[in-house]
């Protein structure tokens, strides 16, 4: 199933509509945009994906797996990823390179194809962002106990310089990367026009 958005996202987090494929990387964790990710790299086709992510200054789309979905027709991958790019890269004591990214924006992935050595492909198109004020955040709970969240995990907290505990959109996402719910119903939130129904949901769940 593919997901639309009508509206516009900010200028600044538009997809170069020169470039007709994205990589893709799907994987069981989740980012949304404003969010930061460490990976460790270790499958050669995901080494070339951040190699030429770094040398082009472009980037790659992280994707939430659907285990329902047919691998070998790639349809294993969710619809609706993040568009991501490289902030910082080391050689870890393993060997492995290990990255950090930052999640910019919501994409709409179509036309997914496979590369010989197994990275997959596809063409991606910009989904919109919500447009979410606070008075979209009935409850104060949603924020402080997000905070409590950090604080009870400094691995979680290192991540982020200057954490946006006042920007109820970088709240919402936040959570949405950290429950424990399916893919498929993150990506039925991801889908709606605005954050409604993701805070009623985080409502539920908190209180």
């Amino acid at each position: 199933m593919a997901y639309t958005r009508l509206y516009c996202c900010n200028e600044a987090d538009i997809l170069d509509v020169s470039v007709n494929k994205y990589p893709l990387f799907p994987l069981s964790a989740h980012i949304l945009p404003g969010g930061r990710m460490s990976l460790r790299i270790f499958e050669p086709r995901y080494t070339r994906m951040i190699k030429e992510a770094c040398a082009n200054d472009s980037g790659f789309v992280i994707c939430m797996l659907n285990a329902q979905g047919d691998k070998d027709q790639n349809q294993h991958i969710h619809p609706v990823g993040t568009f991501c790019k490289v902030v910082d890269f080391d050689v870890l004591e393993d060997g492995l390179l290990g990255i950090k990214v930052d999640g910019l924006h919501l994409v709409a992935i179509d036309n997914v194809e496979t590369e010989q050595d197994g990275l997959r492909v596809g063409h991606c198109s910009n989904f919109g962002a919500w447009q979410c004020t606070e008075a979209c955040i009935s409850s104060p709970l949603i924020v402080s106990r997000l905070q409590e969240i950090f604080e009870r995990y400094p691995e979680l907290n290192e991540l982020y310089t200057n954490p946006r505990f006042n920007d109820p959109t970088w709240v919402v996402h936040r959570w949405l990367e950290l429950v424990p719910v399916s893919a498929e119903y993150k990506q039925e939130l991801l889908s709606n026009q605005d954050c409604h129904a993701a805070i009623n949901f985080l409502n539920d769940l908190i209180e």
